[in-house]
């Protein structure tokens, strides 16, 4: 499951930078990254930067994560977060916008990790099942989770139980991903 998912992450990483390359002639552009160091960055200019994935030498844990609430992790997400540095990407599920999130830099995988223990946390105090965040939707209240038990990606309303089940696997969720990109101003 680790492989397959750390495959498909690396698959559609190379799709959304092969579409930027035939959509804009241009390696992926961020604005909100400018001035902040990765082994990503490719280039730097007035208004965003140009940037291309960079896998891990050694995979990441999570294991800070699973350690801070006393729960062992569903492995896709451990592998999803494991597998390299980029920045957040744009993509449509199914007609659903969204952005697949991922660590920019040390720093940034240091603060996912925490951000992920606080989710957890408040999924605790709800009484409601674990779920892991991996992307973000138009809709503040709404997110992309996998849930820890079973590993439905989903779609979750912040605060409530129930969730819309998107793909059974993190790594069917990311073979139907298709990029897309917010052109930079």
């Amino acid at each position: 499951m680790l492989d397959e998912t750390s495959a498909q992450l690396s698959d559609f990483t190379q799709r959304y930078c092969n579409y930027w390359q035939e959509k804009h002639q241009s390696a992926p552009q961020n604005e909100f990254l400018l001035g902040v160091d990765s082994p990503c960055l490719i280039g730097t200019y007035d208004n965003y930067i140009t940037w291309q994935p960079h896998l891990f030498s050694r995979p990441k844990n999570l294991d800070a994560v699973s350690n801070g609430v006393d729960l062992l992790l569903q492995p896709s997400v451990v592998a999803f977060y494991g597998t390299q540095y980029a920045a957040e990407m744009p993509a449509i599920f199914e007609e659903l916008p969204l952005t697949l999130l991922q660590a920019w830099n040390d720093e940034d995988f240091t603060l996912l990790q925490q951000n992920l223990v606080a989710h957890l946390v408040m999924k605790r105090r709800l009484k409601h099942s674990p779920t892991l965040f991996i992307g973000t939707t138009e809709d503040d209240s709404t997110i992309i989770s996998v849930e820890n038990l079973s590993g439905n990606v989903v779609l979750e309303l912040l605060g409530k139980q129930q969730h819309k089940v998107l793909a059974p696997s993190l790594s069917d969720f990311l073979q139907r991903l298709v990029p897309r990109s917010r052109l930079l101003s």
